[in-house]
C-alpha cells in the first residue's frame, strides 16, 4: 500500500541522467514518478519505431530498470544487448516493450506491465502519447532533423543550437499533468540538454502544469558538456536555455557540481570534445546548491547516493 505521508517526487528527463537520480531516490520512502521524453529515434529504438510504429522504448527501459526492485538478473536481462544475428544492436527490454505494446494494445499499458514484471517502485509516464520528431536550427540557419542527428552531430559541433521544436506539436500525457500538479518535488535533469531534457518541456501543457504545481522545482546541471549540444557551456548557460523554455522564476534551486574529475578520468571525454562544466555566472535565483556530486570512480557521472541526499534535503 502507498504511504500517504510519503513525499511525491517527479523526475523529468531521460537517459543515464534519469537513471542516476532514480536509482538514488528509490532507496528513500518516497512516491516516485518518472516522466520520459519520446523524441529518441536512434539505435535499437529508432529501428523499432520505424518497423513497428511504436513510441520510443529506450529511455523508458532505462528508467524502469533504475526503479526496479527485482533481482539483478532480471534487470540485466532488460538491458541485455544482442551482439550477433538478426537482433544485433537490439536490447531485450526494447523488444519486450514492443511485444507488450502489441499484446496490451497500448504503449502506456506495455510500460505498466513491464513495471510489474520488474517490480518497479513508482510510475513511469511517457511525456506524450503522440509520435513526434525532434528538430533543431543551428546558429547558421541549418536545420537538423531527428534526435539522433542532434545527439551525434554530423554538423560542425561548435555551432550552437538557436531553436529546437517537435513535429508535429505534441500534447501532454494527462497522467503527467496529474503527477506534476500533485508533486512535492520536481527534478529536471541531469541529462543531455537538447535531446533528453528540453524535449519534455516542448510538449504543449508541460509549462502550464509546472507553473500550477506547488512543488519545489530543482534543476540538476550536467558534469560535462556535450559536443554539438552544449559545447563551451557553463552551468549558467544550461540554466539560461532551461529558463528560455520554462520561463523565469519557475525554478527554486539549481544543483551544481564543483568537484573536477581527475585528468585520467576525463581523457575519454576529451576525445569527444567534452569539457568540465564550470559554474559560470549563476544568478542568486534559482538558489544554487553547490557541492561534490561526482562519483568516485568510473565514468564521470553524478553519485546517486550523494545526489539523492541533497535532493531529499530540498523538500
Amino acid at each position: 500500500m502507498p504511504n500517504k505521508n510519503a513525499s511525491k517526487i517527479v523526475v523529468i528527463g531521460g537517459g543515464t541522467g534519469a537513471f542516476t537520480v532514480l536509482s538514488g531516490l528509490r532507496k528513500y520512502p518516497v512516491e516516485l514518478s518518472a516522466i520520459v521524453s519520446m523524441a529518441d529515434d536512434g539505435g535499437s529504438t529508432g529501428v523499432l519505431r520505424e518497423e513497428f510504429g511504436i513510441l520510443p522504448p529506450g529511455d523508458v527501459r532505462r528508467v524502469l530498470v533504475a526503479m526496479s526492485h527485482s533481482d539483478r538478473l532480471l534487470s540485466d536481462l532488460f538491458n541485455y544487448r544482442f551482439e550477433e544475428g538478426g537482433l544485433k544492436g537490439h536490447t531485450f527490454g526494447n523488444i519486450m516493450l514492443t511485444a507488450l505494446e502489441r499484446v496490451t494494445g497500448s504503449f502506456e499499458d506495455a510500460v505498466d506491465e513491464a513495471g510489474r514484471i520488474l517490480r518497479v517502485k513508482g510510475k513511469v509516464f511517457p511525456v506524450t502519447l503522440d509520435n513526434v520528431r525532434l528538430l533543431a536550427e543551428l546558429e547558421d540557419g541549418t536545420v537538423v532533423r531527428g534526435e539522433t542527428n542532434i545527439d551525434i552531430p554530423r554538423h560542425d559541433g561548435r555551432l550552437r543550437i538557436s531553436k529546437i521544436w517537435l513535429e508535429p506539436q505534441a500534447q501532454l500525457n494527462p497522467k503527467v499533468v496529474e503527477a506534476v500538479e500533485g508533486a512535492d518535488l520536481v527534478i529536471i535533469g541531469p541529462g543531455d540538454l537538447y535531446t533528453s531534457i528540453v524535449p519534455n518541456l516542448l510538449v504543449s501543457g508541460m509549462k502550464e502544469a509546472l507553473k500550477k504545481s506547488r512543488a519545489k522545482k530543482v534543476y540538476v546541471t550536467n558534469l560535462m558538456t556535450k559536443w554539438g549540444e552544449t559545447t563551451g557551456f557553463t552551468a549558467a548557460d544550461f540554466l539560461v536555455v532551461l529558463e528560455k523554455h520554462l520561463g523565469k522564476r519557475m525554478l527554486d534551486y539549481v544543483v551544481v557540481n564543483t568537484k573536477r574529475p581527475q585528468s585520467e578520468r576525463a581523457q575519454h571525454y576529451e576525445k569527444e570534445n567534452a569539457e568540465f562544466v564550470e559554474p559560470g555566472n549563476l544568478p542568486s535565483h534559482p538558489i544554487p546548491v553547490f557541492g561534490d556530486y561526482l562519483r568516485n570512480r568510473g565514468f564521470v557521472r553524478q553519485d546517486p547516493e550523494r545526489l539523492a541526499k541533497v535532493l531529499m534535503s530540498l523538500i
